[in-house]
């Protein structure tokens, strides 16, 4: 019987320690819904860095599995060693992605978990793309850095936003969001004195998220950034 309890301990230990820090549904205290991912290796008392993920168009609704079809939600429950607390929020389908939304929800994540507030992070696609420049311009002193993929911004306030380390990617023959809308921020932004480094894809249409988010480059240049 002793042999059994202890082999019964040791399946459910083993089982434990092979578990992976899958994705989980949350909603916050202003009604949005979200995924969010901890590093199952990391202690929760530990500071982390916080990277934001903003979706495109196409997975607005209350369906949190739509955000899983492309950027690191689509592969972060197969992963327990991403060194980034996660979060993904999903925009309801009847608005886009605003300031007026996401800058008190940024306030609350915060808040809530354990993030090293010299190292947050955000990137999006599409209209996340378009998400992501509007909120480091709305609040440029929250961000450590920023990626957005194929959106576009106000270039009359790049001003703001000259000194934080941005990388631009975009498909030169992106039929949806023309590359010209990242072309004029990044150029604007190298008249200013910014050091924003930009990614052309010279074959690539609309989508130039998926070889960008597959680059493990692009979270070794987020880990790099710290806000001074």
């Amino acid at each position: 019987m002793m042999k059994h309890k202890l082999l019964a301990v040791t399946i459910l230990l083993f089982s434990f320690l092979g578990m992976k820090a899958q994705q989980v549904e949350k909603q916050s205290q202003l009604g949005v819904n979200y995924l969010e991912y901890i590093p199952s290796s990391k202690q929760t008392q530990e500071k982390l860095p916080l990277l934001i993920f903003l979706h495109g168009m196409g997975e607005r609704g209350n369906d949190l599995n739509m955000v899983k079809f492309h950027g690191p939600p689509s592969f972060l429950d197969d992963r327990k060693d991403f060194p980034f607390i996660c979060i993904s929020p999903q925009c309801p389908d009847t608005i886009y992605w605003n300031e007026a939304l996401l800058l008190p929800f940024y306030k609350e994540i915060i808040s809530k978990y354990p993030v090293d507030k010299n190292r947050i992070y955000i990137t999006g696609l599409s209209m996340g793309g378009f998400g992501t420049w509007a909120s480091i311009l709305a609040k440029p002193d929250l961000f450590a850095a920023a990626i957005p993929i194929c959106g576009g911004g106000d270039t009359i306030q790049l001003e703001r936003i000259k000194s934080l380390p941005i990388w631009v990617f975009h498909g030169a023959k992106d039929d949806v969001v023309p590359i010209a809308r990242s072309v004029e921020m990044v150029e604007t932004l190298k008249k200013l004195g910014s050091k924003v480094k930009f990614t052309i894809y010279p074959e690539a249409t609309h989508n130039s998220w998926t070889e960008t988010y597959n680059n493990p480059a692009i979270y070794d240049w987020f880990l790099q950034q710290k806000k001074k």
